[in-house]
């Protein structure tokens, strides 16, 4: 089972992992407000590649890399006013939220999630494909991995958006960024932070006022 790939940044995805991802619809971000960004961070990681580290120093350092990166990336995304905000329509956003929850204790249990106006925070277990599977190769076999679950959300509800729209062409920017969740602290963290979105942008004075926000609860 791969569990590093590339596309403009490398990722690392460990089978069964909790992800924190984050994607964003496209042209949300004007080139010369995030071309300076990736070409900074496309600097740090091509160092990596002749720098004498270990399986586990490469995916410390890419995984600090990709949480400064999304940090910034986020900021971003909450400065800018212009350009689409198709998410802020709630029809559109209910199509967005079927899809999240489509595969909710299929592919992966869904924490929650923030929808803002022009890009998306959630957080997702994958441990769930793993409670059928009794050895390596039905992993190998049956366990979607992050990059397949990411094309089975982006996809259909990019198509049904645009059909509401009455648009074509991309909705979604190709490229998702995400980062696999390491430890308990860390995941209370995440939530914190992802229903917090819409408190900071002083949208509402609660999260659980924002109807663009879910958190699981357990009963």
């Amino acid at each position: 089972m791969k569990t590093e790939y590339r596309q403009r940044l490398p990722h690392i995805q460990p089978v069964g992992a909790a992800f924190f991802v984050t994607f964003r619809l496209y042209g949300s971000l004007p080139k010369n407000s995030f071309q300076p960004l990736k070409v900074r961070y496309d600097k740090k990681f091509n160092e990596l590649n002749v720098q004498p580290l270990n399986t586990h120093q490469r995916n410390l350092v890419i995984f600090t890399l990709r949480k400064q990166y999304l940090v910034e990336y986020d900021a971003l995304l909450h400065k800018i006013n212009t350009g689409p905000m198709h998410l802020s329509n709630s029809n559109i956003r209910e199509i967005l939220k079927q899809q999240l929850h489509r595969f909710d204790n299929e592919l992966y249990t869904l924490i929650c999630y923030c929808i803002m106006s022009n890009h998306v925070h959630f957080l997702i277990d994958t441990n769930t494909q793993l409670s059928e599977i009794t050895n390596d190769n039905q992993i190998d076999m049956n366990y979607k991995p992050l990059d397949v679950i990411m094309k089975k959300i982006k996809g259909p509800s990019a198509w049904n958006s645009n059909k509401y729209l009455g648009t074509h062409g991309q909705f979604w920017e190709r490229e998702s960024f995400d980062m696999y969740i390491r430890n308990e602290k860390m995941l209370t963290n995440v939530i914190s932070y992802i229903l917090e979105n819409p408190v900071k942008a002083r949208m509402v004075e609660k999260w659980n006022d924002y109807s663009g926000n879910y958190l699981k609860i357990h009963s």
